[in-house]
């Protein structure tokens, strides 16, 4: 079972590092990728504190963006996503306030984009979502995630 072909076909460009990092490091057969942002459309990142100026709902669509965009710098980095075997872990934080609770289904928006991507078995991951006080740039929410590779 492959890549759904529709998913493939909603990946974003590889976003471009913002800062001294790579967006991915290959060790052997496991794969690191980099925090990413969630951008709109035209590439701007979109800010907002999950609780406040952001919902649970909106939040979540924005973790299914980073989802993407993850995918993409990772078909960057092995060329053809089908060498990934499973998806270790994801690490997910959220811009919330302090009285928001909900991280854990915010994240989910990223995390269904891997079970999509790969099927329940080798997408789904361990992971672990928090909440913080703020992101770089005010985004609303990060995620990271490691690969391993058949």
């Amino acid at each position: 079972m492959g890549v759904p072909q529709s998913l493939l076909d909603a990946l974003p460009p590889p976003p471009a590092p913002v800062a001294m990092f790579r967006p991915y490091r290959i060790s052997g057969k496991m794969v690191y990728l980099s925090g990413l942002a969630p951008l709109d459309d035209d590439g701007t990142p979109m800010t907002g504190k999950v609780g406040q100026e952001v919902s649970v709902q909106e939040a979540r669509h924005r973790a299914r963006r980073v989802g993407l965009a993850l995918l993409s710098n990772l078909q960057a980095a092995v060329g053809d996503l089908g060498r990934v075997d499973h998806v270790v872990k994801l690490l997910g934080f959220v811009n919330a306030t302090p009285e928001f609770t909900e991280h854990p289904l915010v994240i989910d928006g990223c995390s269904e984009v891997f079970v999509e991507a790969f099927g329940h078995e080798s997408g789904t991951h361990a992971r672990s979502s928090m909440g913080v006080t703020s992101l770089p740039g005010g985004i609303s929410c990060e995620v990271e995630a490691i690969i391993a590779l058949k």
